[in-house]
């Protein structure tokens, strides 16, 4: 079963219960895309990625420049040069460029872990911060999808709210 038969499956069931006991379901309602954009914690997260990686990039940058440079007075060069000489700096040039490709590739790998490593520490803390909320205000049950949900039951600002007040972990 897909995640939104699930969800619809549960609310049902959850409202079948609720109204045989002749009790008002409690229900709430979480955008996560707006909690991991719009929370103290998750602008703290970004700013530490981006300032993590500007020094990468500058020397990916340094690194491409430099090898532009040394292209150039290659492609200067080359007719006045011997055969081996010639051939001998295109290897090299080819062996920086490929050199370049790698620390690039490395570096965009390394970029995609520690994000997914951020986003998932957020998650956890969110998913702390939403049960908390559950257990402390009593709600039968809060979503994180859905395909519509009204102000009433939207409790994201809450969970911001909550998250900003919180001491990182």
């Amino acid at each position: 079963m897909r995640a939104p038969f699930k969800t619809l499956a549960a609310v049902a069931l959850a409202l079948t219960v609720a109204t045989a006991q002749g009790q008002e379901l409690k229900i709430g309602y979480v955008n996560l895309d707006r909690v991991l954009r719009d929370a103290g914690p998750a602008k703290a997260a970004h700013a530490k990625l981006e300032s993590e990686f500007l020094r990468r990039d500058k020397e990916l940058v340094d690194a491409e420049a430099r090898l532009k440079t040394v292209s150039d007075r290659f492609e200067k060069d080359a007719p006045t040069l011997s055969e081996s000489e010639r051939l001998r700096r295109q290897r090299e040039l080819v062996e920086q460029g490929r050199e370049l490709q790698r620390k690039r590739r490395e570096s965009q790998e390394y970029m995609n872990q520690r994000k997914n490593e951020e986003l998932a520490a957020l998650i956890d803390r969110a998913n702390v911060v939403v049960r908390q909320i559950f257990d402390q205000e009593k709600y039968d049950l809060i979503l994180q999808e859905a395909v519509f949900a009204g102000p009433r039951v939207d409790i994201t600002d809450k969970v911001i709210r909550a998250m900003n007040a919180a001491p990182a972990k």
